[in-house]
C-alpha cells in the first residue's frame, strides 16, 4: 500500500456576507424589478401595473393609486379631516379630482400639512396592492406628471415597507384569501375579546362585504383593515364565505339503454286546456 502524504493547502474563499446596511438601502430590489430601474434612471412618468399605478418624478413616488384602497377624498372625509359637504361643494366646481384638492387648499379649507399625512398615508396603502406580485407585466409612461404629489418617497423605502407589510400578514395569518374573498362571521364557543377597532370590522362582516369593502364602509385604509381581518380569522371569529357547491347535472342515460317515458300529470293537463281556452276569449 502506498502512503500519500498530507501536504498543507490554501483554505476556501469565505463565503460574501451580505452587507445588511447596503441591502436595506437598496431595499433588496425584490418586489418590481422594473421599479427599482426606474428609480435608478431617475425617471419621470407612471408605472402602470395589475393592481394600479405609481407616479414618479425623478426616480421617487410622489402617488400611488389602487382599486384596492380607497381615494384621497374618503379618507379626508371620513373621519373630520374635512367636512364632506366643503368636498362636494369643490367637487361641483370642477370636474378633476386634483383641481377640487387644489381649490380646497387655496380657499383654505384644507391646510397642506393634513392634506400631505393624509396624502403619504394613502400613497404607502395603495403602493402595498401595486406592487403585489402580478401576471402581467408593467408598463412605464414616460413624462406623465401628476398634479398633486407629496415630497418623492424613495423606492427602497417604499419596497422596505411593502416586504415588511407583507411578512407581518403571513405572520398574522398565513392564508392570503382573506384579502379578497367575501367574510362571514364565524360563532366560536368562546370569543376571543377584540379592541374596538376590530369590533367595527367584525359588526361590517355580512358575507357579502370583502376586506377592502369593509376598508371603505370605514372610511380607513385598506391594509390597516387586511390585517384587522386577518387578526380576526386567528381568533376564530371570521372567515372567507365557503364557495357554492357546483351543481350537479342528472346523469343522462346509459348507452343502449331504453329511454324511460316521462309521465303526464293529468290534471296539468287538464288545467292547461282551461288556460288555453281561457285565453281565447
Amino acid at each position: 500500500m502506498t502512503a500519500v502524504k498530507a501536504t498543507p493547502t490554501t483554505p476556501p474563499p469565505r463565503l460574501p456576507v451580505r452587507d445588511k446596511a447596503v441591502a436595506g438601502d437598496r431595499g433588496w430590489g425584490g418586489v418590481s424589478p422594473m421599479l427599482t430601474r426606474l428609480a435608478a434612471e431617475e425617471a419621470t412618468g407612471v408605472l402602470v401595473r395589475e393592481r394600479g399605478s405609481l407616479h414618479l418624478v425623478d426616480g421617487g413616488v410622489v402617488h400611488a393609486e389602487s382599486p384596492s384602497a380607497p381615494g384621497l377624498d374618503l379618507l379626508l372625509t371620513a373621519h373630520g379631516t374635512l367636512g364632506a359637504e366643503a368636498w362636494e361643494a369643490a367637487a361641483r366646481a370642477t370636474d378633476d379630482r386634483h383641481a377640487t384638492t387644489r381649490l380646497l387648499l387655496d380657499g383654505g379649507l384644507l391646510s397642506p400639512g393634513a392634506l400631505e399625512l393624509c396624502h403619504l398615508g394613502a400613497l404607502y396603502d395603495a403602493a402595498y396592492f401595486v406592487l403585489a406580485p402580478s401576471s402581467t407585466p408593467g408598463r412605464f409612461r414616460y413624462g406623465v406628471t401628476h398634479p398633486l404629489g407629496v415630497r418623492p418617497v424613495p423606492v427602497a423605502a417604499l419596497e422596505r415597507e411593502t416586504l415588511r407589510r407583507r411578512d407581518l400578514l403571513h405572520r398574522v395569518w398565513p392564508d392570503a384569501a382573506t384579502d379578497g374573498a367575501p367574510l362571514v362571521r364565524a360563532d366560536p364557543v368562546a370569543p376571543a375579546p377584540v379592541t374596538p377597532r376590530q369590533a367595527a370590522v367584525l359588526a361590517r362582516v355580512d358575507g357579502v362585504r370583502t376586506a377592502t369593502d369593509i376598508a371603505r364602509a370605514l372610511g380607513r385604509r385598506a391594509y390597516p383593515t387586511l390585517l384587522d381581518v386577518r387578526r380576526l380569522v386567528s381568533a376564530g371569529l371570521v372567515s372567507p364565505r365557503p364557495a357554492a357547491p357546483a351543481a350537479v347535472t342528472a346523469p343522462g342515460p346509459a348507452p343502449g339503454a331504453t329511454p324511460v317515458p316521462d309521465v303526464v300529470d293529468p290534471d296539468i293537463t287538464l288545467l292547461k286546456r282551461l288556460r288555453d281556452a281561457l285565453e281565447a276569449l
